[in-house]
């Protein structure tokens, strides 16, 4: 009895020892796995946090494996839940109807193939790595599973696939828990879709990105900011999915455009409709999933556990699994933004360049560029000018005199022109973008339909840049009342706005689609120029409705009317629309919902791969891969829709200066990282010729190409991000006025109508041609005058990771006629103000993002 009891128990022993090795435990996760006799299940994932361990809920560890024998389908079936095929989008939008029907295809929804679910039988443990196997009659599996050592909230794990017959493979990544569906914090695959609920309506989930659709669809890698899927569930714990450095596509592999390649799936919802964050590699018929028997494949990720929202998980991988800054530490600039500038100052000056035209208009003369893209009812006569207050702005602190005498006029008398001022229904309403000069009449780009949005940007918007320049024009003023009248006139009892109206019948439009973006901006420049409180009253009504709908659900919607308003860079310009509530108000939900915002924003922001120095290119162009990486630029729109599906993300960085400015409030490093990547690191997009950056990356550098209008957006822009990074960097002791939003294409802000603030004194933003000169283009500057005083200041900014030393040359040629620089009384200052040593003709050295202040008086 002794014996046989003794034998029984160190049997038992053995057995509990064996299963106790099935587990991986450090400082902040536990994950144990059992086995239940049909397979090694994980039984425990728990993760510490501030206030000790949490357990996940419904842990799983199921593996599956999609098969194919045949090659999958790709053609396009979409249906809805009675069986009946989805008529989504219309066919107008022709420019995304090809783009929907590859997204919807039998594999992106995830229909193709056998799917085959298991928990592996065999195990082992090898040194702090635990391996499972698995052999299945299409393949066998081997997963190693191990802990990062550094990252201590990271689980990797490496799956190899081993053909046991010929056909098409994909590995998804293994199901760690299933969901509740109906109750979880947020879920989200930066840059397609995110929200805090499943939706059922499939389109609305799918195509515009609001809340996750309960389908298990597999989006592709192109239009993923980040390489992730993230699920916080409903005790707080989020859960995310990585694919490691190097698995998606590489978006120029050598020398040709390879963005639509799809090497990565990404998923929410999985085969078995359980909401569990998933990755597929490699894609079911796509590249890399066909194997003959005997062939191998290997997929590796990691999952981050942590007890904390999305955002904080998303900082990590952005930050850390692909370092988000390795694109500062190779880049090297080649031309300075203010050199650019210059370049864009004449681009625009120049008639032929800027391809500037003027029209009899009722008696006077109207002024725009001409527009090369489709226009609804063109005939190649569309014109239209883009960033009024950055036209006022160059005008002013140039003084340039083509600018103020051959192009302010007309280009004003265009934008008073462009208002609807007959008696009815669109009384006060933008008539429209764009100006068809054969039928001598205004008209929006992708049909005869106002959208209030509109009324914010082109009447209100530019004509508030406009009359800050213009303080004393009541022709504006009057212009401003009577479009903020009109938007009263339409907001709704709630707070809100259609979408747009047909102009013929007065009839709303685009019922599925509510105005999820920042129309409300509108009657806060109102306020802000007539000074009449019913605009602001309203302005904050509007937004409380917008963060209850929009921020709250993670909802927006863009203002790209070819792409059917699918999210944009009006998510980011919304951003910045409630830091300006705030600014007025000091109402602190404004700015909670402006970071919350500016957060969803970032998903806007490619994030891979990895940029380094392998050799590419374009043309005859000899590049390195950093030069033109995909990494820190935001999308026009991606998801399923969007124009980043196949050319990619966009040059016109808007959203840099904001996110300077976000950086000052919150002290978020990846806001900083994200600004500087994008506004330093882009050179080769650049036409040498004119200075102006594609707009598409997609396009390289073939500069404006049928969009001349964008210099004046690319303007606007980098003069916002130096001015952003002038105030930062001096901690608020240099600082100018800024005015309102640029309309459409993003969040950036004009300057140069007012005084600003440097150190003690007053001055004003100047921008002289031929005067200074810097023989490093690392280093950027930016200048101001203070007339009273007579001193000319000088602000260089050392743009660049590493110490940057250069010579400053100023000739005194290029200076204002009648006066000159004393060259003898200039004093340099450092970014608090204090006095450095200094004499004329010193090569000047600024550390890593510093700025040196130069202050000489004229006479």
């Amino acid at each position: 009895m002794r014996l046989n009891s003794l034998i029984v128990m160190l049997i038992a022993f053995a057995g509990n020892s064996y299963a106790q090795q099935a587990a991986l435990t450090n400082q902040v996760l536990r994950l144990n796995w059992e086995d239940t006799g049909n397979g090694y299940k994980i039984k425990q994932l728990s993760v510490k946090g501030q206030n000790g361990w949490r357990a996940l809920s419904g842990t799983l560890g199921q593996y599956t494996l999609l098969y194919s024998a045949g090659e999958p389908k790709m053609d396009s079936e979409v249906k809805d839940k009675d069986g009946k095929e989805i008529q989504f989008p219309e066919q107008e939008y022709r420019y995304i109807i090809p783009t929907w029907k590859a997204n919807t295809s039998a594999v992106s929804l995830n229909k193709e193939g056998r799917s085959i679910l298991f928990y592996p039988q065999g195990y082992k443990k090898v040194g702090n790595t635990i391996v499972f196997q698995q052999k299945t009659d299409v393949a066998t599996i081997e997963a190693t599973w191990h802990l990062d050592p550094v990252y201590k909230n990271d689980l990797r794990v490496s799956i190899r696939l081993t053909a046991v017959k010929d056909g098409y493979y994909s590995i998804a990544s293994p199901a760690v828990s299933a969901n509740d569906k109906n109750h979880f914090e947020w879920g989200c695959i930066p840059g397609v879709f995110q929200g805090n609920t499943i939706n059922s309506d499939f389109t609305d989930a799918y195509a515009y990105g609001h809340g996750i659709p309960d389908r298990p669809v597999v989006v592709r890698e192109r239009t993923a900011a980040a390489l992730t899927a993230m699920l916080t569930n409903k005790e707080g714990i989020t859960l995310a999915v990585t694919a490691e450095p190097g698995t998606g596509r590489d978006p120029w592999e050598y020398d040709r455009s390879t963005q639509s390649n799809w090497l990565l799936g990404l998923s929410l919802i999985n085969r078995q409709e359980q909401l569990s964050p998933t990755l597929y590699h490699p894609v079911l018929g796509q590249q890399k999933s066909y194997l003959k028997k005997g062939e191998s494949i290997s997929f590796s990720f990691r999952y981050t556990i942590n007890i904390s929202n999305w955002y904080q998980v998303y900082q990590h991988i952005v930050n850390d699994v692909y370092r988000f800054d390795e694109l500062l530490h190779l880049k090297q600039s080649k031309q300075s933004l203010s050199d650019r500038m210059l370049q864009l100052l004449n681009y625009v000056k120049k008639d032929s360049t800027s391809r500037w035209r003027t029209f009899d208009y009722n008696g006077g003369t109207i002024g725009a560029q001409e527009y090369l893209g489709g226009v609804y009812e063109s005939e190649k006569d569309a014109v239209k000018n883009a960033d009024y207050g950055a036209m006022w702005m160059l005008a002013n602190i140039t003084q340039d005199s083509v600018l103020i005498h051959k192009r302010l006029k007309d280009a004003l008398n265009f934008k008073l022109a462009q208002q609807n001022t007959a008696v009815g229904f669109f009384n006060g309403a933008a008539a429209g973008q764009y100006y068809l000069y054969r039928s001598k009449r205004f008209t929006e780009e992708w049909g005869p339909y106002t959208e209030p949005i509109a009324t914010t940007y082109y009447m209100l918007q530019d004509m508030g840049n406009v009359s800050l320049f213009e303080p004393g024009n009541q022709q504006l003023k009057s212009g401003i009342r009577l479009a903020a009248d009109w938007l009263l006139t339409k907001m709704k009892p709630e707070g809100y706005w259609e979408v747009a109206y047909n102009n013929h019948t007065q009839k709303p439009m685009f019922e599925d689609l509510k105005d999820y973006r920042p129309t409300f901006y509108g009657l806060l420049i109102a306020y802000q120029i007539l000074r009449d409180k019913k605009y602001l009253d309203a302005a904050v009504k509007a937004a409380d409705w917008y963060i209850r709908n929009a921020v709250a659900q993670g909802y927006f919607l863009g203002v790209c009317g070819d792409a059917r308003f699918a999210p944009d860079f009006a998510t980011g310009q919304s951003a910045q629309a409630l830091l300006d509530l705030f600014e007025i108000t000091k109402e602190p939900r404004f700015k909670q919902a402006a970071v919350k915002t500016a957060q969803f924003y970032t998903t806007s922001i490619y994030s891979h791969p990895i940029p380094d120095r392998k050799g590419k290119k374009n043309g005859a162009r000899q590049l390195e891969d950093w030069q033109i990486s995909q990494v820190g630029l935001s999308f026009e729109h991606g998801g399923v829709l969007g124009s980043a599906n196949n050319s990619g993300p966009i040059l016109l960085a808007s959203h840099a200066g904001m996110f300077v400015r976000l950086f000052q409030l919150t002290k978020d490093s990846l806001y900083l990282k994200m600004a500087r990547t994008a506004a330093l690191s882009k050179n080769a997009f650049v036409d040498p010729a004119t200075g102006v950056a594609s707009y598409y990356w997609s396009a390289m550098n073939k500069g404006a190409g049928p969009f001349p209008h964008h210099a004046w957006w690319q303007i606007g822009w980098i003069t916002d991000y130096l001015m952003a990074e002038l105030s930062l960097r001096s901690q608020g002791r240099i600082d100018f006025p800024s005015g309102f939003l640029a309309p459409k294409v993003g969040p950036h802000k004009t300057f140069g109508f007012r005084q600003g603030k440097i150190f003690d004194q007053q001055g004003d933003l100047t921008l002289i041609e031929k005067l200074v000169s810097l023989n490093n283009p690392n280093m950027d500057y930016l200048c101001a005058m203070n007339k009273q005083d007579k001193v000319f200041y000088l602000f260089v900014l050392n743009n660049d990771d590493e110490i940057q030393k250069g010579a400053i040359h100023l000739d005194q040629s290029g200076f204002i006629q009648g006066y000159s620089l004393d060259l003898k009384t200039a004093v340099r200052l450092s970014a608090s103000g204090s006095k450095l040593p200094f004499s004329i003709g010193d090569h000047i050295e600024i550390k890593p993002y510093g700025l040196q202040v130069y202050a000489l008086k004229y006479k």
